[in-house]
């Protein structure tokens, strides 16, 4: 009975953990958008897409609120978005998408838990070619006529449409497309009046590595490690 406690206990903490980061994470973006659009979310699209995924994470109107408040305000902190290259044990390439207010502390953060779990920071452009920066919207298929949808989404740049599942094994249309098509995409699922269940930039390996489960249990555990950084926002990996 306690070790079932305990487990719960765990699976709990690691589901809030994951939650405050995210949360995290969308006011920092807000904190950026508005700096460079404003705070209205009718004339800043960039804002209306981050507000979308916001509520995908349920992070509650309140701390969304005040994000915006505080990014219109002349004290709000300025980030600075640096993208950092790297290699995690066994080969496995990694770009560490980050928002600073001090470059020179992240860049030690990046580098002491690089190293520390087996990796080495790397020099820009070392594996940034073996990824591509592609939009990536995430869509509820209730009601959508996939086939008729993707059609019309190929005349505003959709590369590819696929089936996939959320965190909690819900049902999801995701569609990709070009980093540069990725306004067009968006004002053609507006026009549709589609608001996508998340709305994000990824990075998408081109060449995944296979890796047995112990080795790719080390890189995880890395990644884990750099992902509970304040200043990282998302890590990308060539792991399979």
């Amino acid at each position: 009975m306690g070790r079932m406690f305990e487990v719960r206990k765990h699976t709990m903490f690691a589901r809030w953990n994951r939650m405050a980061k995210q949360f995290a994470r969308i006011a920092k973006d807000i904190t950026m958008t508005v700096k460079s659009g404003g705070p209205d979310p009718q004339s800043n699209p960039t804002l209306r897409r981050i507000l979308q995924n916001a509520r995908a994470v349920n992070m509650p109107k309140d701390k969304v609120e005040a994000a915006i408040k505080r990014a219109s305000g002349r004290d709000a902190t300025n980030y600075d978005e640096v993208l950092y290259e790297g290699y995690a044990p066994h080969g496995i390439a990694l770009l560490v998408e980050t928002a600073t207010d001090n470059p020179t502390r992240t860049v030690a953060t990046v580098r002491n838990v690089i190293t520390k779990n087996g990796g080495n920071l790397a020099t820009s452009g070392s594996t940034s070619f073996m990824f591509r920066k592609m939009g990536v919207f995430r869509l509820d298929p209730a009601g959508i006529d996939q086939d008729d949808l993707e059609l019309y989404l190929i005349d505003h740049g959709l590369d590819e449409m696929g089936e996939s599942v959320g965190e909690k094994g819900e049902p999801q249309l995701v569609a990709r497309c070009s980093f540069e098509d990725f306004g067009r995409m968006q004002e053609a699922l507006e026009a549709r009046q589609i608001a996508p269940l998340s709305a994000e930039h990824e990075y998408l390996c081109m060449a995944p590595v296979e890796l047995s489960e112990a080795d790719a249990a080390e890189v995880l555990a890395l990644i884990d490690k750099l992902e509970q950084d304040d200043d990282v926002q998302r890590v990308f990996h060539t792991l399979a």
